[in-house]
């Protein structure tokens, strides 16, 4: 069941106007979601290789009438790999143009109303006016605004209920599978790459519309290429968003490539966080994920850039893991190669020993790594 949430309704349950300069409160990244051609295919991928299972299914049997959904989920990692049943569908055309990638990075709030209507009155273009959403397992109160190239924001307020059935419309699925044992447990960052010259515009949409701060910038050139970035993130930390764009080099950068393949902005890669980035690294190259490699020079300073290592030097150098230091603690890193078909999406898979940062004393080594793995395809 779906019922609409209005703004003078919002007035009345409230007692004040939303968009008279409330505050907005953001909780955390509730679930990504991808546009896939097969989303059956998709979410069986990433229970093999990730370790994900699929925990909910919506479709055709539970009243879904124009695509197929389903939720893979690894403690607070929860992605959804949505394909469409018709040709014709918005769905279809988003893979059409842009391949298998990210449509709705979702933030839990406490009132999605509230914040829909206090985003638009900054200037945030609506996709979707808040809406109810209802099932014999309670209520979910969604409303969506426009981000960066197609992607949306989706603000869900989920009360009390059940989180494992995910939305109505969605089903448990009937199937149990069982999460490995991979020491992944949560999204720590979305990156995003946007046009040249786009970077600043982003960062004021978030600080300005969604009350973002920024907390880091970083600018990198290469022999070959460049790219400048900044992050911004709420107020606790608990959302982040590094936003990236091509800077003038000799040849394409990472960005560039992103850009071209994907047709325009949009998440360029998931950071995964893990509590132990060993046994995660093992058991995914156990599942056949291939990681970027890293040149056996950058191990050769590696102690002197960041100081006693919190692992075994000789390990970290066999597993390729990059390793940063910053003011509160040490980061450890590595990067997938591209995991849709399409030179776009990738995953990061990150440890923080106490470190807020992203890597900045990394980011030439990946673009290193990176530009190799261009050169293979051409593209550089």
């Amino acid at each position: 069941m779906r019922q609409m949430i209005s703004e003078g309704e919002l007035q009345t349950r409230q007692g004040e106007r939303p968009d008279g300069g409330g505050a907005i409160q953001l909780d955390q990244v509730d679930y990504v979601e991808f546009y896939v051609g097969n989303a059956q295919q998709a979410a069986l991928f990433y229970y093999l290789t990730f370790g994900m299972p699929a925990v909910a299914y919506a479709g055709l049997e539970t009243g879904t009438r124009d695509r197929i959904s389903y939720v893979v989920q690894q403690r607070d990692i929860r992605l959804v790999m949505t394909s469409a049943l018709q040709p014709e569908s918005p769905i279809a055309e988003h893979v059409k143009t842009h391949g298998d990638s990210v449509k709705d990075i979702a933030i839990r709030v406490k009132d999605a109303a509230a914040t829909f209507h206090e985003a638009v009155a900054r200037g945030a273009r609506p996709v979707l006016e808040p809406t109810v959403l209802e099932d014999e397992r309670g209520r979910v109160v969604k409303a969506s605004i426009q981000t960066f190239g197609d992607t949306v924001h989706s603000f869900i307020e989920r009360g009390d209920y059940d989180p494992q059935a995910f939305l109505p419309l969605y089903r448990p699925n009937p199937q149990r599978q069982e999460p490995a044992d991979n020491a992944l447990v949560a999204i720590d960052h979305v990156a995003v790459g946007v046009e040249a010259g786009q970077l600043d515009r982003w960062v004021e949409f978030y600080q300005d519309v969604l009350g973002f701060h920024q907390s880091h910038k970083e600018d990198v050139a290469t022999e070959q290429s460049a790219m400048n970035s900044k992050v911004v993130q709420n107020d606790t930390g608990s959302i982040k968003f590094p936003i990236v764009e091509p800077a003038s080099g000799i040849r394409k950068s990472q960005i560039d490539e992103y850009l071209a393949f994907h047709r325009g902005a949009g998440a360029q890669h998931i950071a995964l966080l893990t509590e132990d980035i060993v046994t995660t690294v093992k058991a995914l190259r156990d599942k056949g994920i291939q990681f970027l490699h890293t040149p056996d020079t950058y191990y050769e300073t590696l102690a002197e850039r960041v100081g006693e290592l919190s692992l075994d030097a000789s390990l970290v150098r066999d597993l390729n893991i990059l390793v940063d230091r910053d003011a509160w603690g040490q980061l450890l890193q590595i990067f997938t190669k591209p995991l849709h078909g399409r030179p776009t999406v990738f995953m990061e898979i990150i440890e923080r020993k106490g470190a807020r940062g992203f890597g900045g004393g990394n980011i030439k080594a990946l673009f290193d790594a990176i530009e190799r793995e261009q050169a293979r395809r051409a593209n550089l």
